[in-house]
């Protein structure tokens, strides 16, 4: 069941190498479903999750947005789609969010800067060059904070994929066929190890997810890690109600029993003396 996850770089034309990957091995190709979910998730219009998303959102829509929100539910959306299989997902920071797990193929298509500028050109039917070269920094800006602000990386290093095609030089049946070879290669296939890899970080996110919608624990900050069919909550809280909300609202989605609560109270260990006056 393979999983491939490809870099979304305006003009690059991995929308292009991502449908013929699909074509030729089988796969689903998952982009518009995780922007429609995670959308449906937070209460919002898809359009605006792609505003936030491509570095267009206004100055107001971009402070009224819950970024952690935005991540939690886009990295669960994410691992979600890649522990059904057979799919290739698309942009979104798949390559890291699925870094851990062995199977999955990362690969990032690329391409000069001209190249890119030339095809915005074409697909804006416009001859204005600032203006595409503008919308292609716009675009890439955009990706660079977003990895950067939510999983501490630099967008482009090579040390994140397993794969880099440059398809200036690399047409995309040649990209498409090399992807697949790598795939079906022995690193890659899926073992009951990489299987528990994906599906413990997968309710783990989805924990994660759920105590971010729950009211009461919007704002608990605590360490989850998944252990079998249950998880393990650890970390510190403010007081004991927090912990027992966490330790609930973390049950229902694993279930009553399989939630083992390490969560300390935060200790006070500053006094406050007032003089006489």
């Amino acid at each position: 069941m393979p999983v491939i996850a490809l870099t979304q770089e305006m003009g690059s034309l991995a929308k292009d190498v991502a449908e013929r990957v699909a074509a030729a091995g089988g796969l689903a190709v998952m982009r518009n479903e995780v922007m429609e979910n995670v959308a449906e998730r937070m209460h919002v219009p898809p359009s605006l999750v792609r505003r936030v998303r491509e570095g267009k959102a206004g100055l107001v829509e971009r402070l009224t947005t819950d970024k952690q929100q935005f991540a939690l539910y886009t990295e669960e959306e994410i691992l979600h789609q890649a522990a059904r299989g057979n799919v290739v997902l698309r942009g979104w920071g798949a390559t890291r969010v699925l870094h851990a797990v062995p199977h999955v193929v990362r690969v990032r298509v690329t391409r000069s800067f001209d190249a890119r500028v030339r095809w915005v050109m074409e697909d804006m039917e416009t001859d204005n060059r600032d203006q595409a070269e503008a919308e292609v920094r716009r675009s890439d800006n955009a990706h660079a904070a977003r990895m950067n602000a939510t999983y501490g990386v630099t967008w482009g290093d090579p040390l994140l994929y397993d794969l880099v095609i440059n398809t200036d030089r690399v047409s995309v049946e040649s990209a498409a066929q090399t992807i697949l070879q790598l795939a079906a290669r022995p690193e890659f296939q899926e073992t009951s190890e990489s299987r528990a890899i994906l599906a413990g970080l997968a309710l783990a996110a989805k924990v994660r997810a759920a105590l971010k919608a729950n009211d009461s624990t919007r704002h608990t900050d605590v360490q989850i890690e998944a252990r079998g069919a249950g998880v393990v909550l650890s970390g510190i809280v403010v007081n004991e109600q927090e912990r027992t909300e966490a330790e609930r609202v973390a049950s229902t989605v694993v279930g009553l029993g399989n939630v083992e609560n390490r969560l300390h109270l935060m200790a006070i260990t500053r006094k406050f003396t007032y003089a006489k006056t």
